[in-house]
């Protein structure tokens, strides 16, 4: 029985560092690619380019109640504030039909698999019935170190509802600064121990200034908020991060690690993580990073390294939306070097891959179910432009 088939201009398969021009996609009823390859001559040809379901690698889908509620270009220690602020403005029913709202039109638009950030369980009903996969990180915060095994204590039990529910989840350390050093280490071994980690690294300036010098925006709104810092140790957030992990168990570290935004990151952190880490991702979230404190992330050093980079949208309290297309297109005008089929790889490929799901998800490959979609407005060189908008074929 033949499949359905469906044309582009540029089909990008990511099993190849060039999209198939006048191409073709052939699928059956659940999804499954059964073909791709050249139009035959005289074809119709639609407009645009097919490429696999993203993965975005970094969301918070229960922030979705601060949808355009903060002001930006505070800089992170503004930005806590204004977390801190208005978090908790919306009620558990409002939130879950926001979460349920912004998971749909991700869906839409061809997202089929999501590295999230939960602090509650607020979104665990809809995620367990979701056709978006979704690997959810139980994150924590504590500064002052008696908290820790009261905060551990709590994750346990937070767990074991998302182990009711269905999703897969772990405990995952948040960043340096939110953190004493115990809990740092004591939730990083949780992490490791179901093999999957998310740590927000190197996102500002403040945080480093914080390890570096003990001085800063976040070194003050720290004390002025009462709460203890993290030691100051002369070295990068990422380098301490490494010895909090040296903590928690002996290296190499061979569970997943997704390293989010990295916008400080420099050649000796990059050696750093990669003496004592076998698995290193390092998602990138450029919209929220240009909202919070307009500054991307070293593209150029990170490719230099081959790392595997992984594309986010981080949350709707530091975006606009939720839009992969548009974090693409972001890193497209600011290093329009990139080839195209290496952001979608970023997009989709290697966040598929950081979540062990790349046997089915991140390329247009015969026998796989990424989800085929369809981008349109994109340039003569198959680009995505600032029109550029996406839309799940199935």
């Amino acid at each position: 029985m033949a499949g359905k088939r469906i044309t582009a201009e540029y089909v990008y398969t990511l099993t190849s560092a060039e999209p198939i021009r006048n191409g073709y996609v052939e699928y059956d009823e659940d999804g499954t690619v059964l073909a791709t390859g050249p139009c035959a001559p005289g074809e119709e040809v639609a407009s645009g380019a097919l490429v696999p379901g993203f993965v975005n690698a970094h969301c918070h889908v229960e922030l979705s109640h601060l949808h355009k509620k903060f002001v930006k270009g505070s800089g992170m220690a503004g930005f806590i504030d204004q977390i801190n602020a208005l978090r908790d403005w919306a009620g558990r029913e409002r939130k879950q039909e926001l979460v349920k709202e912004w998971m749909d039109r991700m869906w839409a638009d061809g997202v089929s698999a999501m590295a999230d950030i939960s602090n509650d369980d607020s979104s665990f009903d809809i995620k367990s019935s979701h056709p978006m996969y979704t690997r959810t990180f139980l994150e924590v915060f504590g500064s002052e170190p008696e908290m820790c095994d009261g905060v551990m204590a709590d994750v346990t039990e937070l767990q074991k509802v998302a182990d009711e529910a269905g999703i897969d989840a772990a405990p995952t350390p948040h960043s340096c600064y939110t953190m004493s050093p115990q809990l740092l280490s004591a939730s990083a071994a949780a992490g490791l121990e179901r093999g999957y980690l998310s740590y927000h690294s190197q996102e500002s300036q403040e945080e480093e200034d914080l390890l570096l010098t003990g001085t800063g925006a976040m070194y003050e709104n720290r004390v002025r908020n009462g709460m203890s810092t993290p030691p100051v140790t002369g070295e990068s957030s990422l380098k301490y991060f490494i010895q909090r992990l040296a903590d928690a168990s002996k290296a190499p570290y061979d569970g997943h690690i997704l390293l989010v935004h990295n916008v400080c990151l420099q050649q000796d952190d990059i050696d750093a993580a990669k003496k004592v880490m076998n698995n290193v991702w390092w998602a990138v979230c450029p919209l929220s990073n240009i909202f919070i404190h307009n500054a991307l992330p070293p593209i150029q050093l990170m490719r230099k390294n081959g790392l595997a980079i992984a594309l986010g949208t981080d949350s709707l309290s530091s975006n606009d939306d939720l839009d992969m297309v548009a974090e693409m297109y972001c890193l497209h005008r600011n290093f329009p070097e990139v080839p195209m089929a290496e952001i979608l790889t970023w997009a989709s490929l290697n966040g598929a891959r950081f979540l062990s799901k790349d046997k089915e998800l991140g390329t247009l490959e015969k026998g796989k179910k990424p989800g085929i979609v369809r981008i349109y407005d994109v340039d003569g060189e198959g680009f995505v432009t600032e029109t550029s908008r996406s839309e799940r074929v199935i």
